[in-house]
């Protein structure tokens, strides 16, 4: 990696980094410990940790099964398990991990045979019955390390430390972390405004996508870049995670906020139908919906009626701009979530329907 040299820097800008780093540091209160497979397996079979809502689907397939029991019956390294320490009944909610300790289980108390193992070809379809009692007890009484926070990690500590261990990885996404962290009126607004059939029907999904929420991750944008990026700095993971969490606040003081906010998606839904060719898709075949195209044609659309409320624009014209250099460029993906990037494609299609209207 390259480095500035220091003499490009002054003393001003030095000190605003200081600050904001100071700013920006997590305080959390956290000891290290060690657990053996044997406790760990034994907690998940009896159902002693609290699994989140956005880890309770079990996603591992066999093969990342076999190859992580593999590594620990040759003794490698495994990660970490990371688990918040809730302060009411003292029980550990699994921040991180949840897949690896549900494979212990099923291999310690379950029927999961292991399938061709790149190391151990003679452990090859051996369940952990099928060991010597030897080889059982050593790798029952193998320790894993943990990190117990405590009560200090509050809801977006948990959900950032879980975002970044995670990144690349295939894990739960943003989507499916709100989901499981922040239970709320908005929140269940967005489920089920992601599952509508008009919705489903413009915003086709590959079906691995489906699975991890993306829906509901373009109607979770669609509110709120609609509602102002002044809180927008030019991370999309965070925003999103704040404004739910303030909205699901809003909701439950004002539960008229529901009607209001539903009326205002399915406003917008409508008018894609009857005037966009191809609802969010790039062609009539299209299988996807990108992301930046869906912002700017589904907020630039919410932007246009709440300014000027059943307004009629030329559908040919719609087509033309559509398809134009212009619009694929504002909806390109270089910088896609840089704040400028964002604001002109969300005003691109806001602004063309509100010149081409009567």
């Amino acid at each position: 990696m390259t480095m500035l040299p220091l003499f490009l820097r002054t003393k001003e800008e030095v000190e605003a980094a200081e600050a904001q780093i100071a700013e920006k540091t997590k305080r959390i209160d956290y000891f290290i410990t060690e657990y053996t497979i044997e406790h760990l397996a034994q907690k998940v079979h009896e159902n002693e940790y609290t699994i989140p809502g956005y880890q309770r689907e079990y996603t591992w397939d066999s093969e990342r099964k076999w190859r992580f029991i593999e590594s620990l019956l040759i003794n490698l390294p495994v990660p970490f398990i990371f688990f918040f320490e809730n302060p009411v009944d003292g029980k550990l909610e699994i921040v991180d991990g949840s897949q690896r300790l549900r494979t212990l289980a099923e291999f310690v108390y379950g029927d999961l045979a292991l399938g061709e193992l790149d190391k151990l070809s003679a452990s090859s379809g051996f369940m952990f019955r099928d060991f010597s009692e030897a080889r059982r007890r050593k790798f029952l009484n193998r320790s894993i390390r943990g990190i117990v926070l405590n009560e200090h990690a509050d809801d977006e500590a948990r959900f950032d430390l879980f975002d970044r261990i995670n990144t690349g990885s295939l894990t739960a996404n943003p989507a499916e972390v709100r989901r499981g962290a922040l239970p709320g009126l908005f929140t269940d607004l967005v489920i089920e405004l992601a599952k509508d059939p008009l919705f489903v029907n413009l915003t086709p999904v590959p079906e691995k996508q489906v699975k991890t929420r993306e829906r509901e991750e373009l109607v979770t944008r669609f509110f709120a870049y609609g509602d102002g990026l002044e809180d927008y700095a030019d991370e999309v993971t965070p925003f999103l995670f704040l404004y739910t969490k303030q909205m699901n606040d809003m909701f439950s003081s004002n539960e008229d906020l529901i009607i209001q906010y539903e009326h205002r998606f399915h406003e917008m839904t409508g008018f894609v139908r009857d005037y966009f060719p191809y609802g969010f898709r790039k062609s009539p075949n299209g299988r996807a919906s990108p992301r930046a195209r869906f912002e700017s044609i589904a907020i630039g659309t919410s932007l246009a009626l709440r300014e000027r409320p059943g307004l009629t624009p030329n559908r040919q014209q719609i087509a033309a701009w559509i398809a134009s250099e212009e619009f694929a460029g504002v909806t390109g993906s270089d910088g896609a979530n840089g704040i400028n990037r964002l604001k002109a494609r969300l005003s691109f299609v806001r602004d063309r329907l509100l010149e081409n209207s009567r």
